[in-house]
């Protein structure tokens, strides 16, 4: 009994040794506790959401000396964009840059950025983007338990596909093409009289190489950094879309987890990651088209007129779900 209740009193203080130190680890002998923020994307390490998020992990560690860590996960490692950014909502990732396209599944509010054409000058976006009306937009998601940070870059969006070369919207008839799911998205490319074909982006090479779909919109960043080139012959510069990118966090986890100046810092870092990572894509584009000619695709110019013109229903469609004193207030800012 007595060498019994020697070991149980041995054990007891072995276990209270532990987790004295770890304690001391976390708090005492200077030691902090460490925060971490794991934050997904589904492009590739070469992309601007993968450099531009590298930027602000740089920010952040460097100044909150390590107290909060940010760990990047890249390629839809830890799911597509519409199942991360319910992670976010729920908690069970941190957070998340993520295109506008499965916004609309959470908040209506995002909806003024994917009616077709409404971005004519990207640098006067950007500032109706940082502002009020920015705010009030990212403020929507609160009520799913979700913090937007700040708008970032996606970029336009640009057509590809195997089968024809694209350059009137008359040439789209038929064609299958691959979006993200979004509604007006789907309505835009209805409209134009191709076959719309919404799907996760982490499955959308092996079905144009499969010949699933005929093709696919996204930035030119997007098409070069995701080898689409290999399996799609032409590229039309439509620029149909501005999808912006939006920087997401947990609510609970800014409010409750962060304190108060690892919250300013984490915000002054991603605003100027944000600029950074705006900056990294423009100057990217024309090497882009010209890194894409010479993998082999066909570019074909297009008239933006004639386009627009030809999406107007859109707009008449989804006028009573889109904030109209939003659209002409976005529209407004870019004259």
């Amino acid at each position: 009994m007595t060498t019994r209740k020697g070991l149980v009193i041995l054990v007891a203080f072995l276990l209270a040794t532990s987790m004295v130190f770890a304690s001391g680890q976390q708090e005492g002998d200077g030691a902090q506790e460490v925060k971490t923020i794991r934050v997904s994307h589904t492009l590739a390490p070469e992309s601007h959401y993968h450099q531009g998020l590298l930027k602000w992990k740089e920010l952040v560690e460097e100044r909150t000396d390590g107290s909060v860590m940010i760990e990047v996960y890249h390629s839809a490692q830890l799911g597509s964009e519409r199942d991360v950014v319910e992670g976010v909502s729920l908690g069970t990732i941190e957070a998340t840059l993520s295109s506008t396209g499965p916004l609309p599944n959470f908040t209506n509010a995002f909806m003024v950025f994917d009616l077709p054409f409404i971005v004519q000058d990207r640098q006067k976006a950007y500032e109706w983007m940082d502002g009020s009306n920015g705010q009030e937009i990212l403020a929507s998601l609160e009520g799913s338990g979700i913090k937007g940070l700040g708008i970032w870059e996606n970029g336009f969006r640009n057509l590809t596909n195997s089968r024809r070369f694209v350059d009137s919207p008359d040439d789209m008839d038929g064609l299958k093409i691959r979006l993200m799911e979004n509604p007006i998205h789907v309505a835009t490319f209805e409209t134009l009289g191709a076959r719309a074909v919404p799907m996760p982006f982490g499955e959308l090479f092996t079905a144009l190489q499969q010949g699933t779909v005929d093709g696919q919109e996204n930035p030119l960043v997007i098409i070069e950094t995701s080898n689409f080139y290999e399996v799609q012959d032409y590229l039309s510069l439509t620029g149909h879309f501005y999808s912006p990118a939006v920087l997401l966090i947990n609510l609970d986890f800014w409010n409750n987890t962060l304190n108060a100046e690892e919250r300013e810092i984490v915000s002054q870092a991603e605003a100027e990651a944000r600029t950074w990572q705006r900056n990294f894509s423009i100057q990217g584009e024309q090497a882009l088209r010209t890194a894409l000619r010479e993998q082999g695709m066909e570019i074909a110019e297009v008239d933006p007129a004639e386009w627009f013109a030809a999406v107007q229903p859109v707009y008449a469609q989804f006028a009573d779900q889109v904030d109209q004193d939003m659209v002409e207030s976005f529209v407004a800012a870019q004259q």
